[in-house]
């Protein structure tokens, strides 16, 4: 089972999110997944399209409450 990294940044807003996945990605294995949960409502567009850039795999994305949690999977070396 892959190891699962949690990135909190509620209450922070863009860039903030984007640049937060971006350098916990940077420090992750392939195959590790990172979990980012924001209530940043531009991250719904902001995160999808850095795992467009990166060439990552978007696992999943729900919402509950405002809060908003991207499933990510670390599928290229991007360092």
């Amino acid at each position: 089972m892959a190891k699962v990294r949690k990135l909190d940044v509620l209450g922070f807003h863009c860039p903030v999110p984007v640049h937060e996945a971006r350098k916990a990605l940077n420090e992750m294995e392939v195959g590790q997944i990172l979990e980012v949960v924001s209530d940043d409502p531009e991250s719904l567009h902001d995160i999808p399209a850095l795992v467009s850039r990166l060439n990552i795999i978007l696992e999943s994305v729900t919402e509950n409450s405002g809060e908003f949690t991207f499933t990510i999977k670390n599928s290229e070396d991007i360092k």
